[in-house]
């Protein structure tokens, strides 16, 4: 009996690594929790419980400052998950259906370098590349253009991991077929390749639309008058010390993620299962 059997056959041992999974998901999820409970708190103080109230959710709706940051971030986020995916689907099509070019390994090295290099310095280097532009050219302004070009750089790293993951993985029989069948390039892209990976291409447009959403470190680098995200808000005012509308803006945005997410794995899971009974059903004809 190998070593792994002996481990999993134990039942300590299934207790003790229950008992940390456990221990984690509370560490995670617990001061979000926290966080919404204490967004109906009476109290002006943040972490001094006076009782339930949305008075807090009421004066939400007249702080301008943070409406304003929340529709600008929403905006970029979505402009950014958008670009993140369209381009990120383009690269991963490259890398995967073309395995020698010239120049791939710069371009392999160019495409992840944003997922292992600091934020820090993605948005000093824009900084000093719009600044330079600026200089020379007189555009572009910092702005909603600025923190959107630094958001699609980061998310269509992202993006390209997500759909290559997918278009690996995709029985190249299918789009052979398709080939031989009389369909174009573009057509079997379209009418092929595309139904099959629009799962991956859900999760990435998710997963860049969050970064985006709640990205600091770029956002304050390439940010400028009149263009401030809802996480700098939030942040400049944490600065000052926490206020409870604070909590009430936060559990919002956790309300508008977990529905984005539940909708987004609902779809996933009902195009995985109509796209197995459809192989079925085709394998059975």
């Amino acid at each position: 009996m190998s070593v792994r059997n002996l481990l999993l056959g134990s039942g300590a041992t299934r207790a003790f690594a229950r008992g940390w999974l456990v221990a984690g998901f509370v560490f995670l999820y617990l001061p979000i929790v926290a966080l919404v409970i204490y967004s109906f708190n009476a109290s002006l103080m943040p972490v001094v419980w006076g009782g339930f109230s949305l008075r807090w959710y009421g004066e939400l709706a007249h702080d301008q400052e943070l409406l304003q940051g929340l529709w600008l971030s929403l905006r970029i986020a979505f402009y950014s998950a958008s670009g993140s995916v369209v381009l990120g689907t383009l690269a991963a099509f490259t890398l995967v259906k073309y395995r020698r070019f010239l120049g791939r390994t710069i371009f392999t090295g160019m495409v992840n370098a944003p997922l292992v290099m600091p934020e820090v310095i993605i948005g000093l280097s824009l900084l000093l590349m719009l600044v330079m532009m600026q200089r020379w050219l007189g555009f572009p302004e910092r702005g909603l253009l600025t923190i959107w070009m630094g958001h699609l750089l980061l998310g269509l790293s992202y993006a390209t991991v997500v759909v290559q993951a997918r278009l690996q993985d995709l029985n190249p029989e299918l789009e052979e077929a398709a080939t031989d069948l009389g369909a174009r390039p573009i057509q079997v892209f379209v009418l092929v390749t595309l139904p099959l990976i629009l799962n991956s291409l859900v999760s990435a447009f998710l997963l860049t639309f969050t970064l985006s959403l709640d990205d600091v470190v770029l956002s304050a680098f390439l940010s400028g008058p009149g263009a401030t995200t809802m996480p700098l808000v939030i942040f400049s005012r944490a600065r000052l010390g926490m206020r409870p509308d604070i909590n009430a803006a936060a559990t919002i945005i956790i309300g508008v993620v977990s529905v984005g997410v539940v909708a987004g794995s609902l779809f996933i899971f009902r195009a995985e299962r109509r796209r197995a009974a459809e192989m079925a059903a085709a394998q059975r004809a």
